[in-house]
């Protein structure tokens, strides 16, 4: 942590020296959108103030060094108000560890969640992250145990679609399945996939079951909104019956107003015949989102 500390004091300085990495979105906005003009026509909210998440700046990194700044700055200072500073706090006096409370139904899928402290959540992609899991120290002569089951919502996707031949057939051949993916959608051996390739069906396969749209999917992976079009099209010619399954989502939730886990527990959805397109549009991905998500909790839990 001490690593965390030193780096995060330089770029704490930096961000006094320069008066741009400020925690407030508003003067972000300003900065990047109206003194340095990185993009044309930059997204707002609805009292007119600029988007400045980590979603929309990560879009933006191309354009301009700064934002590689402000994102380290960010990610350095949830990692200090979350991790450094919250938890040394919640240590329990009497026993001297930290204990979470798991619960079993806040989540609106069913998904087990962690509380005070949130242990689902710690980082552990990047280096900085990586120094957080290092204070998470097991008892001498104990391990720290960890089980998962193996992608299981795109397997579960491959179910309620109708039994996807080519989706299950990907699972069963043994082969990774965001490589497998990229080999039928860009109609190559799998042994041709590129590293590119694969990690273009991976976002393809964590976003199009959700119903992503070809704007989001160009966004998240920085291609051409054309691209993006051929990788959502490619996806539904090799797997057809998700295509199905999502359409068949939206059109029972429309008619019944709420969808159901394989296990038949139900999601309300009120907002899916709304007149708002955004929240029919919210309301539609969680149709699509929640028998999967949903199903893949109840699995587990069971």
């Amino acid at each position: 942590m001490t690593a965390i500390l030193t780096r995060a004091a330089i770029i704490v300085v930096i961000a006094a020296a320069a008066q741009w990495l400020t925690n407030t979105a508003k003067q972000v906005g300003e900065v990047l959108f109206d003194k340095l003009k990185i993009v044309e026509k930059a997204k707002k909210t609805k009292t007119g103030q600029y988007v400045t998440s980590e979603e929309v700046l990560q879009s933006y990194r191309s354009k301009h060094d700064i934002i590689g700044k402000i994102l380290e700055y960010r990610g350095l200072k949830k990692l200090l108000s979350t991790y450094i500073d919250a938890l040394p706090q919640l240590i329990n006096p009497r026993t001297g560890r930290i204990h979470t409370s798991f619960n079993q139904a806040v989540t609106a899928t069913g998904r087990l969640s962690s509380s005070n402290p949130n242990l689902q959540n710690i980082p552990i992609r990047d280096e900085d992250g990586k120094e957080i899991r290092k204070a998470f120290i097991p008892d001498t002569g104990c391990e720290f145990f960890s089980a998962d089951y193996s992608q299981i919502e795109l397997r579960i996707s491959g179910t309620p679609s109708g039994e996807d031949k080519n989706m299950i057939d990907a699972f069963l051949s043994g082969h990774d399945i965001h490589a497998a993916t990229a080999a039928k959608i860009y109609k190559i051996d799998i042994n041709d996939v590129t590293a590119d390739m694969r990690r273009k069906a991976k976002t393809a396969n964590f976003g199009i079951i959700y119903g992503i749209s070809v704007f989001g999917l160009a966004e998240r992976m920085g291609v051409s909104r054309q691209e993006a079009k051929e990788l959502i099209d490619g996806y539904f010619e090799t797997y057809p019956q998700v295509k199905e399954y999502m359409d068949k989502s939206i059109r029972v939730a429309r008619e019944q107003g709420y969808v159901e886990t394989i296990f038949h527990r139900k999601r309300f959805l009120p907002d899916i015949n709304s007149r708002n397109g955004v929240v029919r549009g919210y309301a539609e991905r969680n149709a699509i989102n929640a028998p999967i998500q949903g199903s893949a909790a109840d699995i587990i839990k069971v």
